[in-house]
């Protein structure tokens, strides 16, 4: 049989009979629960700490060793971007730079690899998921260098043929020697006029070797009007080269030839008043002075006596 429980009231100065309600009984069912488990919790806690499962064990290693190889990991990775930059550097300011190209646009160096929808499969742990986004980070940059190193080995090669079919040489030999008339207005031998003369005169005996000064194509080889027989070169890249006067030809048109390859010999076809080479340039259609790029077979002292013989206005020998 349950006690009965009693307090003194002090205003009746009685005693009455303690009534429990429902609600007090189930507060303090509650609190006498929640009391016990956290107890109990701690007490499991405890004995974890002090006595680890094999399990918890296992698993303390695996998140260890995790942390130890990520840092490792992390630590590789910014030393790969540290070497990737500066390959980036030297494409950008010195590969692209002596092949007078642009650097890459940053918005394609730092393009983006594809959104964070793509790591939604992989385990939710932050440490790969991370882990995997720097490693497709420099996945992207490695691949962008590349293209960019295959763009460069083009323009490598394409810098080749340009500096090989550059006419930078002197169309015959013992140049300095030889020449004459240089680019600008002089008198006509014949004319009796100043007019403008568009190339280099080479005072030589007929048959004297005339070269190619740069790699191209013959264009034509064929008499053309007062220039006598004329072998005109198409070098690419804007270059045309003409030889005029000759007595005989040593090429035909379409063929291709190299630097210093035989082309035709001095003469004095057209209107010449001796024998002579009239030698010519045209870039992207504009005659120049070819002495410009007489620089591949000159040394410094040749070439300053050609621009002290070209600057004594010297009468040209014909057109």
């Amino acid at each position: 049989m349950a006690k009965i429980k009693y307090y003194y009231d002090t205003e009746t100065c009685q005693y009455q009979e303690v009534k429990t309600s429902l609600a007090d009984t189930v507060s303090l069912v509650l609190v006498f629960l929640v009391v016990s488990f956290v107890m109990a919790l701690g007490l499991a806690v405890g004995y974890n700490a002090l006595f680890p499962s094999d399990e918890y064990v296992e698993l303390a290693k695996e998140k260890q060793l995790l942390e130890k190889n990520y840092t490792k990991f992390d630590g590789e990775l910014s030393y790969l971007n540290k070497v990737l930059a500066a390959i980036q550097e030297r494409d950008d300011y010195l590969y692209r730079g002596y092949f007078d190209s642009e650097p890459l646009p940053k918005t394609i160096r730092e393009g983006g690899t594809g959104g964070t929808d793509k790591y939604r499969n992989l385990p939710k742990h932050e440490i790969i998921s991370l882990t995997a986004q720097k490693i497709d980070a420099v996945k992207r940059r490695i691949y962008i260098q590349a293209k960019s190193l295959d763009e460069i080995v083009k323009l490598a090669q394409s810098h080749s043929e340009r500096a090989a079919s550059i006419p930078g040489i002197v169309p015959v030999p013992e140049a300095t020697k030889r020449f004459v008339s240089g680019f600008g207005m002089r008198m006509h031998p014949i004319y009796r006029i100043f007019k403008f003369h568009s190339g280099c005169d080479f005072s030589a005996p007929i048959g004297t070797p005339v070269y190619a000064t740069g790699d191209g194509v013959i264009a034509a080889a064929q008499p053309h009007a007062g220039y006598g027989n004329q072998v005109t070169i198409d070098h690419g890249f804007g270059f045309v080269s003409t030889y005029s006067h000759l007595s005989k030809f040593d090429c035909k048109e379409g063929q291709k030839v190299k630097r210093g390859q035989l082309i035709g010999r001095v003469g004095s076809t057209g209107v010449s008043v001796s024998p002579h080479l009239h030698y010519e340039i045209h870039r992207n259609g504009t005659q120049i002075n070819p002495i410009q790029y007489f620089y591949d077979d000159l040394n410094p002292n040749e070439y300053e006596e050609l621009l002290d013989v070209a600057s004594r206005n010297r009468p040209s020998m014909g057109n």
